[in-house]
């Protein structure tokens, strides 16, 4: 058991990590393919060049949860690099099964933390666009700390996009959609792109099953574009 020293000692975290049953398709997928579209994380920099094999723009998705919006794009934009970062094993091996089953070749995973990945693995200027669906809202005020859209984080992604990159969110909770803007308005270099504190009304992007499973429960969807500067 931890001490309230060794506790205080220990990162944050946007996430838990849960026992979910994983299938055994996705578990064979994992086996299987894990070694050819999953970048291992080392703390080091990354190139993502080397890793893609060209010059493509890159988006990124954190926290693709079962991959279906992810799978979608990277089948839509073939233009167009993407890296997932998950950390729930479920995700990753159904998101490798869609990756045989559609021979995608412009997408590879990461199994890690996205604040780490972000702190450790990418350049400087390196990203032409960062998406963020339906992160944790964690709605309880004892736990907001934990969410993923904080002034430090926001400010490490400000820095990884490309001058003109763009900032995609979107969350089904209001509280956590005006502390994005609050967040946000005020990180340097990025713009919301639709106008000062305002949401994306129409916004572009593949409907999620999240997003699907909360409009039945008469939930309104909440979507933000900030644009690199």
């Amino acid at each position: 058991m931890l001490s309230d020293k060794e506790k205080k000692g220990r990162p944050v975290r946007s996430y838990v990590i849960r026992s979910g049953r994983i299938t055994n398709s996705q578990r064979h997928a994992i086996d299987k393919l894990w070694n050819d579209h999953v970048v291992p994380y080392s703390g080091e920099l990354l190139d993502l060049r080397e890793i893609f094999n060209n010059r493509l723009p890159i988006t990124v998705e954190i926290g693709f949860g079962m991959g279906s919006s992810l799978i979608d794009m990277a089948r839509k934009e073939s233009k167009t690099n993407f890296l997932g970062i998950e950390v729930h094993k479920p995700g990753i091996g159904k998101t490798l099964n869609d990756v045989e089953l559609y021979a995608i070749k412009n997408l590879k995973l990461i199994c890690h933390d996205a604040t780490e990945v972000f702190q450790n693995a990418f350049k400087n200027k390196s990203l032409d666009r960062i998406l963020i669906y339906f992160p944790d809202p964690w709605p309880k005020k004892r736990h907001a700390k934990r969410r993923l859209i904080q002034t430090e984080f926001a400010t490490i992604i400000s820095e990884k996009l490309k001058i003109g990159g763009h900032l995609h969110l979107s969350t089904d909770w209001k509280p956590y959609a005006d502390h994005m803007v609050s967040v946000l308005e005020k990180v340097p270099h990025l713009k919301n792109a639709i106008a000062q504190n305002s949401f994306w009304e129409n916004p572009k992007r593949p409907e999620t099953k999240f997003e699907r499973r909360g409009k039945t429960l008469g939930n309104k969807i909440w979507d933000l574009l900030y644009k690199k500067e």
